[in-house]
C-alpha cells in the first residue's frame, strides 16, 4: 500500500483546505449563505413560458395566441341529473342557480347559459347533461389564483340541489393537479432527508460519519439553488427545477463524501497518522470524485444539444448542483476530516458500528467476488444475458405525452362525466390565423370552408368556435377532434388539418397559419426530441469515453466503460416498458395508465443514469489501476479493488435507489416513471454491472484491460501512486483463496 503523490490539482486542493481549516470551512459557508440568500430574498426566479416555448408549428402558433391573442382563462360547470332532463323545471331551476351564484362571483368574467340558442352544444345528446361556460377576468396565467371563490360557489350550489351533480372542470382542475403536483414535490423532499440519514447511519455506525455526508449534500443544495436563481436571469428554469436539484444533489454530494470519507477511515484502520490518512483519501479518492464530477457534468450538458428550453434549464440546474457538490467535496471536507480527526466516529450507535469494516472489504460481496473471479466466463453470460434479456422490451418503447387521463383519478371526477356526458369534446386542435384583417371576406369564406371540411373528415366534430381578437388581426379556431388526444386517432386528424385540409383553405392567404392543441404539441415535441436525441446520446458516449480515456490510458478500459453503463441504462429502459407499458406491477405502484413513456424521460434518464454510474465506475477503477500501479498482478488489483469499494458503493447506491423510489410512489405518471426508471438502474448498475460484470471482464481480458495503442501513448500520464514507507495493510490474496 502506498500513499499516492499530491501533484494532482484533487490532492493540491485537499491539502490546502486541511492546512487551512478556518478559511475552508468558513469560506464555504459564507458562500452557501450568500448565494442561498443571493437567490431567496433579492432575485426572484425567472420560470419559461410554456406558451412561448414549444417547438414547431404549435410553438409558433402558442407564441401568436400568447402575445396578441390574450385568451381569458375557462371553467365549466357540469349539471347533471339522471333522471331529470334538461327540459324539467327543476334542472332549470338548478342550472339557473349556478347562473346567479357563479356570475356574482368578482373573477368571472361571463356566463354563458345553455339555454341560450346560440349554446345548444352545451346541452347533451340524451338531455341528463348540462354545461354552464364562464369566462375568467383577467389574464390567463394568473386565472388560478383567482378559481378558488368559483369552487366554492359550486360546492354551495352542489349542497342546495342533492339530487344533482353539480361539478367544475377547467381551471379548477388545473390548480388541483397543480396542487398535487407540489404536494408530490414536497413529499419527496420530505422523505428523502431522514431515508438517507438513516442509510448513512447503518453505512458508518456513528452520527457524526453519517450526518457529514448528508450536510455537504444539503448545503451544496441550497448554494446550487441561490446560484440557479442568478442563471434563471438570463436562461429562464422549468417548474420542477428544485426537485431534479435536490435528487442530483443529495445524491451525488453523499457520493463524493462517502469515497473521500471511507478512504481516509480505512487508511487510518490501516495505521496511517491522521494526516497522512488524509492525504491519501485526498490523493486517491479526491481524484476520483474530479474525474467522476467532470464526466457528470458532460453528461449533464448533453442536454443542451436538445434544442428543448426545459431540458436547458435542467442541463443549467444539474451542472450547478454537481459542481458545487464537487468543489465541496474538495473542499470543505477535507478540512472537517482535518478538524475531527478520530472524532469522526463519535456518536456511534449501538449493534451497527459493530457491523462496519474499516478495511472496507464486505464479507458477503467478498464472498460473491470470489465466486465470481473463479468463474469470469459463467458470470458474463449469466449476468450479461440478464440484462439483455431485460433490455430487449426497450425496442418497443413508445412515446406517450401524458393525457390528462393519466392525473390522479380523485382530480378527474367531474372530468370523467363531462367526457361521457359529451364525448368528442374534451380533447381540441386549435387552427390559429394571423392576418391583417381576419374579418376579412376571404379570410372569412377560407374558414367556413375550413368548416366543413374538418367535419366532413369523419375524425372533428362540431362545435367548432371561433373567436378574434380586438385588433381582429388573429382568429383562434378551435375544432374538436376524436382520440385521446395521443392515439393515431387524434394524430390522423391532426395530419388532415395539416396536410389535407388546411393547405387548400387558409393555405390560399397572405396570412400565418398554424395549428396547436395538445396532439399537436406532442407531436411536435416528440418530433424534436426524436430528432436531437442521437446528438445528445453521441456527445455524452464520445467524451465519457474521451474522459475515461485521459484518466486511465487505456482504450479498453475507455471502451468497457462505456458499454456496461450503455447496457444498464437499456435494461431500465425495459424495465420502463414493462411497468409502464405492459402494466407488470402497476397495481403495487397504483396507476392504470400504459399507452407509453413519456417522450421527456428517455433522454433525462439517459443523461442522468450515465452521469451517476459513472460515479461508482471511476471509483472502481481508480482503486484497480491504483493497486495495479503499486505492483500488483492485474487478478489481484481486481481482486482488491472491487472488495474495498463494494461497501462504499453499495452504500451510496442504497441510498440513491431509496430516495428514486420514493418518486415511484407518487401520484403523477411522471414521477412514477422517473422513480422507477432512475431506482432501478441504479439497482442494476451498483450490483450486476459494478459487481459481475466488471471483475468477470477484467479477469477475461488480463493485462489488455491496460492496452492503449502506441499512437495514443502521447497521452498525459496521471500517476495513481509511489512508493512510501510500508504499513500494516490487510493482505490480497488471490481470488480463489
Amino acid at each position: 500500500m502506498s500513499t499516492p503523490k499530491r501533484h494532482h490539482l484533487a490532492a493540491r486542493m485537499g491539502h490546502w483546505s486541511a492546512r487551512h481549516r478556518k478559511k475552508a470551512i468558513f469560506g464555504w459557508l459564507a458562500f452557501v449563505i450568500v448565494a442561498f440568500a443571493l437567490g431567496t430574498f433579492v432575485l426572484k426566479q425567472e420560470m419559461i413560458v410554456d406558451e412561448t416555448s414549444g417547438p414547431g408549428e404549435s410553438g409558433r402558433a402558442d407564441t401568436i395566441l400568447y402575445e396578441e391573442f390574450k385568451q381569458p382563462a375557462g371553467e365549466s360547470v357540469l349539471v347533471q341529473n339522471s333522471e331529470l332532463r334538461a327540459t324539467h323545471p327543476e334542472f332549470q331551476a338548478a342550472v339557473q342557480d349556478v347562473i346567479t351564484r357563479v356570475g356574482a362571483v368578482d373573477a368571472v368574467a361571463k356566463v354563458e347559459s345553455p339555454f341560450d340558442a346560440e349554446n345548444t352544444g352545451q346541452i347533451s345528446d340524451d338531455k341528463h347533461s348540462v354545461l354552464v361556460e364562464l369566462e375568467i377576468a383577467g389574464e390567463s396565467d394568473k386565472a388560478i389564483d383567482k378559481i378558488e371563490p368559483v369552487v366554492d360557489r359550486v360546492k354551495e350550489v352542489q349542497s342546495a340541489h342533492p339530487g344533482f351533480y353539480i361539478g367544475g372542470v377547467g381551471t379548477s382542475t388545473g390548480k388541483d393537479v397543480e396542487e398535487a403536483f407540489f404536494e408530490d414535490l414536497a413529499k419527496a423532499g420530505l422523505l428523502s432527508v431522514p431515508l438517507t440519514l438513516i442509510i448513512l447511519i447503518v453505512a458508518f455506525g456513528a452520527l457524526v460519519a453519517a450526518g457529514i455526508p448528508l450536510l455537504l449534500g444539503l448545503t451544496a443544495v441550497l448554494a446550487a439553488m441561490g446560484l440557479i436563481t442568478i442563471w434563471s436571469q438570463f436562461l429562464p428554469m422549468a417548474e420542477g427545477v428544485g426537485a431534479l436539484v435536490l435528487l442530483i444533489g443529495l445524491a451525488v454530494g453523499v457520493d463524493y463524501t462517502m469515497f473521500y470519507l471511507k478512504r481516509e477511515r480505512e487508511e487510518r484502520a490501516a495505521g496511517r497518522s491522521e494526516e497522512a490518512a488524509l492525504e491519501a483519501a485526498a490523493a486517491t479518492s479526491g481524484r476520483s470524485v474530479l474525474i467522476s464530477g467532470l464526466t457528470v457534468l458532460v453528461a449533464m450538458s448533453g442536454m443542451f444539444l436538445t434544442g428543448n428550453a426545459t431540458f436547458a434549464s435542467f442541463a443549467v440546474a444539474t451542472m450547478t448542483v454537481v459542481a458545487v457538490a464537487m468543489l465541496g467535496s474538495l473542499t470543505v471536507l477535507p478540512a472537517l476530516l482535518s478538524k475531527l480527526g478520530d472524532n469522526v466516529d463519535r456518536g456511534r450507535v449501538p449493534f451497527v458500528h459493530r457491523l462496519r469494516r474499516d478495511d472496507g472489504e464486505g464479507r458477503i460481496w467478498g464472498a460473491i467476488i470470489n465466486r465470481v473471479l473463479r468463474r469470469p466466463v459463467l458470470s458474463v453470460i449469466l449476468a450479461g444475458g440478464f440484462l439483455v434479456a431485460l433490455a430487449i422490451p426497450a425496442f418497443q418503447l413508445k412515446p406517450a405525452n401524458p393525457t390528462i387521463d393519466t392525473f390522479p383519478q380523485n382530480l378527474l371526477t367531474t372530468y370523467n362525466r363531462l367526457k361521457e356526458a359529451f364525448p368528442g369534446t374534451e380533447i381540441g386542435a386549435n387552427v390559429v390565423v394571423k392576418a391583417p384583417n381576419v374579418e376579412a371576406p376571404a379570410v372569412q369564406e377560407a374558414i367556413g370552408q375550413l368548416k366543413w371540411r374538418a367535419i366532413d373528415s369523419g375524425v372533428m366534430n362540431e362545435p367548432i368556435d371561433v373567436d378574434v381578437n380586438p385588433a381582429k388581426t388573429v382568429a383562434n379556431i378551435s375544432i374538436p377532434i376524436e382520440g385521446n388526444g395521443t392515439d393515431s386517432t387524434s394524430n390522423q386528424a391532426l395530419t388532415a388539418l395539416r396536410d389535407e385540409i388546411i393547405p387548400p383553405t387558409l393555405g390560399t392567404l397572405d396570412a400565418e397559419v398554424g395549428v396547436t392543441g395538445f396532439t399537436a404539441q406532442s407531436r411536435d415535441y416528440s418530433d424534436q426530441l426524436k430528432a436531437n436525441a442521437p446528438l445528445v446520446f453521441g456527445f455524452v458516449l464520445l467524451f465519457a469515453f474521451v474522459l475515461m480515456l485521459l484518466s486511465f490510458r487505456s482504450i479498453v478500459i475507455a471502451a468497457k466503460s462505456v458499454i456496461l453503463n450503455l447496457l444498464s441504462v437499456a435494461a431500465a429502459y425495459g424495465i420502463l416498458v414493462l411497468v409502464f407499458q405492459h402494466g407488470w406491477g402497476k397495481q403495487i405502484l397504483g396507476f392504470e395508465f400504459t399507452g407509453g413513456i413519456d417522450p421527456f424521460l428517455p433522454i433525462l434518464l439517459f443523461v442522468i443514469l450515465f452521469g451517476l454510474s459513472m460515479d461508482y465506475h471511476v471509483f472502481i477503477l481508480s482503486r484497480i489501476r491504483e493497486g495495479y500501479d503499486n505492483g500488483m498482478s492485474t487478478e489481484g488489483a481486481i481482486t482488491h479493488g472491487i472488495k474495498t469499494t463494494a461497501g462504499v458503493v453499495t452504500s451510496a447506491a442504497v441510498v440513491m435507489v431509496g430516495v428514486f423510489a420514493i418518486f415511484g410512489t407518487l401520484q403523477a405518471m411522471l414521477f412514477k416513471q422517473f422513480g422507477v426508471g432512475l431506482a432501478s438502474a441504479i439497482l442494476i448498475d451498483a450490483t450486476i454491472v459494478r459487481a459481475i460484470l466488471l471483475p468477470a471482464s477484467m479477469k477475461l481480458l488480463g493485462d489488455w484491460n491496460w492496452y492503449l495503442p502506441k499512437w495514443l501513448e502521447w497521452l498525459p500520464h496521471f500517476e495513481h501512486g509511489e512508493k512510501l514507507e510500508p504499513v500494516e495493510v490487510p493482505a490480497v490474496t488471490s481470488p480463489g483463496a
